[in-house]
C-alpha cells in the first residue's frame, strides 16, 4: 500500500494530486474540474480535504468558481508537472531549501515590482490563513498557498516552472513531517513576522527588501531544519 492510500485525508496529498491532473490535462471537461464529490472519489480522498485544496487554489487565482456551474481553471496547463516523480528520489530535504535559497529571493524581487494592489491583498490573506492555521496540514496548505502566489505574482514563466517543480517535491509528506518537528510556537510566530515583512516590502515596491525578507526567511527555516535532523540523527 503507498503513503498516498495511507493517508486519504492529508490536503496537501490531495493539492499535489489535483495539480498534476490539471498539468496532465487529464480533465474530461476541460478547463472544468470534477466536481468535489468525483474528485474525492478519483483520488481516494475525503471529501473536507478535496475542499480546503480547491480553496487553496483559488486562493491563488489558479482556479474559479461560479454557482450552479463547476470550478474552472485560471491558467493554462503546466506539463512540467509530470518531471517530479524522477526528481523526488533523487532529492532530500536539505537540497530543496538550498533550491528555495536560490530561487525564491529572486522571485520575491520580481514579486515586488509587478505586485498589484489586489495581489498584496491576497498575499495578506494567505499570510493571515498561515498564522491562524491550527494544525500541520492546514498549515502546510497556507503555506505554500502564499508562496506559490508570490512565485506566480513575479510573472516570469521559466521561473514559474522551476518554482513549480520544487514547490511539488517539498510535498512529499514524509518531510512535511520533518519540517513539523522543527516548529515550536516561538518559531511559527517568527515565521509570520517573517511573512508580514515580505509583503510589506512587496507592497513598498522594495524588490532588494523583498529578496532580503525572503532570504532571512528560507535561512531560519533551513537553519531549523537542519538543528531538527541532527538532534533525530543523534
Amino acid at each position: 500500500m503507498t503513503l498516498e492510500a495511507r493517508n486519504p485525508d492529508n490536503t496537501n496529498r490531495v493539492l499535489m494530486q489535483i495539480r498534476r491532473m490539471i498539468d496532465s490535462g487529464d480533465l474530461p471537461e476541460h478547463p472544468r474540474l470534477p466536481n468535489e464529490r468525483e474528485l474525492s472519489t478519483r483520488l481516494g480522498a475525503g471529501r473536507r480535504a478535496v475542499r480546503n485544496a480547491l480553496e487553496a487554489l483559488e486562493a491563488e487565482g489558479l482556479i474559479w468558481r461560479r454557482q450552479g456551474k463547476g470550478t474552472f481553471l485560471g491558467l493554462p496547463p503546466d506539463p512540467a508537472g509530470a518531471l517530479v516523480a524522477e526528481i523526488v528520489p533523487a532529492s532530500d530535504p536539505l537540497s530543496v531549501m538550498e533550491a528555495r535559497l536560490y530561487l525564491e529571493p529572486g522571485l520575491a524581487e520580481l514579486c515586488a515590482r509587478r505586485a498589484t494592489g489586489e495581489d498584496v491583498e491576497r498575499l495578506r490573506a494567505l499570510a493571515d490563513r498561515v498564522a491562524a492555521s491550527g494544525d500541520a496540514d492546514s498549515r502546510e496548505l497556507w503555506d505554500g498557498a502564499l508562496h506559490r502566489l508570490i512565485a506566480r505574482i513575479a510573472d516570469n514563466r521559466l521561473l514559474l516552472t522551476a518554482f513549480s517543480l520544487m514547490d511539488e517535491v517539498r510535498m512529499n509528506e514524509k518531510w512535511q513531517r520533518d519540517r513539523q518537528r522543527a516548529r515550536s510556537a516561538e518559531k511559527l510566530a517568527l515565521y509570520a513576522r517573517q511573512h508580514r515583512k515580505i509583503i510589506e516590502a512587496i507592497e513598498a515596491r522594495d524588490g532588494p527588501g523583498a529578496r532580503q525578507a525572503m532570504t532571512d526567511h528560507l535561512n531560519e527555516l533551513s537553519g531549523n531544519l537542519r538543528a531538527s535532523m541532527a538532534e533525530d540523527d543523534g
